[in-house]
């Protein structure tokens, strides 16, 4: 049996604990690893080497970090195939789903080779009589990222390029359900010529959270998940005297107007919304046609399209769609398909109890489509993390409108429709962080910065693009005058630059 462990200083290790958790295919059902969980001897361990190592990388030139983001970046293309693999078998996603989220990844590295510029400070000279004023930004320390499941690879590489190319060390706590590709992110950097403890990886549950969060020579703390858990690492994370970004949850919506065209909105909602089994926390779950005659038009689209979605594993030619990532997630998924349905919704197309030839013991939900579906029902309030598609109809613009506003979550949102001041009314009054205009799942390039509004975020910055500069760095700013010979005397007003 594989066993997967930490990475510190270079150097895979057991570490001091002795608690173990099994991994699993997704696809099977069965154990294909055991993973080693860390706690606070651990992280304790991680941050000594990672403050050790901080000496030396962040008095490196950023053109030579930046040389390590375009070694990294080769690196990362010539092995895609191998990294979307290890994504897949323990994550379930289609190979070509893996890819693409190598590719997102790969963007950020690229944001990466640019620090030298993302890094220049400000300067003017004679702001005061023979006084010259600078500013820099200079590395936090020790920084750490807490990272989810449905992205294993992406999610590490939005926060690590950017952390480690302005300076700082980081440690990277996965997810405990896919932790290889953690692994194999660090392996890749090492191959890129990152010094050994600059990037390390510790791996654990919810002692090993604490312990970050706790830390008092760790600085920051990414973390993107659930909305209660990053309520959670928000709090204790700042009470500790930590900068922290905590991404969470979202319930996102697309609205669809009448005059939108509906072929294009039905393959929109097919990738957004069951693309990685819906496993996304900018999959469009609900879809808000506008009007009666919207509504049944686009169901009409929708249900053959849902019913022959091609589902099997990632290595299945033609597949579109993989298994859920626990078999937890699909008893869950399934319990909120039936209170849907038992609150008034009605099931069009049912991916309950689904079983797939050869692989009838993974962890497999259909694809579902659910109408009529209410502001008041459980399968709306809830972020179901499944391939569930649910339409609540909206009789207006102004009402679906009103709908997404009034959620408590607000990550991302779309719009289908031919009208320009529809759309241009839509991205201003919505309250949602991320909008689409016809496109369905508005994720940021990497030159720009990911984040959500309300609860889908804790913190006052995205994460990657420029807001990543600002949060791992701290602004210093230099005033200097140089003797001149001439005395003024001593002041004791506030001093100014008259």
């Amino acid at each position: 049996m594989k066993k997967i462990q930490h990475i510190i200083n270079g150097e895979a290790t057991s570490g001091a604990s002795t608690e173990t958790q099994a991994v699993y295919n997704p696809a099977t059902g069965e154990q294909t690893a055991e993973l080693v969980l860390g706690g606070l001897a651990d992280i304790n361990t991680a941050v000594e080497n990672s403050k050790q190592a901080f000496k030396g990388w962040s008095t490196t030139s950023p053109a030579k970090r930046a040389k390590v983001m375009f070694n990294m970046r080769q690196i990362l293309i010539d092995n895609q195939d191998l990294v979307a693999e290890t994504i897949s078998k323990e994550h379930g996603k289609t190979h070509d789903d893996a890819l693409g989220e190598v590719t997102r990844a790969l963007e950020v590295v690229e944001y990466a080779c640019g620090i030298t510029e993302k890094l220049k400070g400000d300067f003017n000279s004679d702001v005061g009589p023979g006084i010259d004023t600078h500013s820099n930004r200079q590395p936090l320390g020790v920084v750490a990222g807490i990272t989810p499941f449905n992205f294993p690879s992406m999610v590490p590489l939005w926060m690590i390029p950017m952390a480690l190319a302005c300076g700082n060390t980081f440690i990277l706590k996965p997810s405990e359900r896919d932790p290889s590709s953690a692994n194999l992110i660090h392996d890749l950097f090492a191959q890129a010529g990152l010094p050994a403890g600059v990037l390390n990886v510790v791996h654990g549950g919810k002692d090993a959270v604490d312990a970050i969060l706790d830390h008092k020579d760790i600085h920051a703390v990414s973390f993107v998940g659930s909305t209660p858990i990053a309520e959670y690492v928000y709090t204790r994370g700042c009470a500790a005297g930590k900068r922290v970004q905590a991404l969470g949850g979202a319930k996102n919506h697309m609205i669809i107007m009448p005059d939108a065209d509906l072929d294009q909105v039905a393959d929109a909602l097919m990738g957004a919304g069951f693309g990685s089994a819906g496993e996304r926390c900018m999959a469009i779950s609900m879809a808000v046609p506008v009007g009666k005659e919207t509504a049944d038009r686009l169901i009409e689209k929708l249900i053959p399209q849902v019913q022959n979605l091609n589902i099997g594993p990632y290595d299945k030619k033609g597949a579109e769609m993989g298994p859920v990532i626990t078999l937890d997630a699909k008893q869950r998924i399934e319990g909120l398909i039936s209170q849907g349905e038992s609150e008034g919704a009605k099931v069009l197309v049912d991916g309950r109890d689904l079983k797939i030839a050869g692989y009838e013991n993974g962890f497999w939900v259909g694809a579902t489509l659910l109408d009529h579906v209410t502001s008041d029902m459980s399968v709306y309030k809830q972020e179901i993390f499944g391939p569930v598609l649910s339409v609540l109809r909206a009789e207006s613009y102004e009402e679906a409108v009103d709908l997404i506003n009034s959620h408590e979550y607000g990550n991302g949102t779309a719009i289908f429709t031919r009208d320009g001041d529809a759309a241009r009314d839509f991205a201003t009054k919505i309250q949602v962080g991320m909008v689409g205009i016809n496109v369905p799942i508005p994720v940021p390039v990497a030159y720009h910065s990911f984040g959500g509004w309300k609860r889908s975020i804790f913190g006052a910055h995205g994460i990657y693009g420029p807001e990543a500069v600002h949060f791992y760095t701290k602004l210093k700013t230099i005033t200097t005058r140089w003797p001149t010979g001439i005395r003024s005397g001593a002041q004791f007003n506030f001093p100014s630059m008259d």
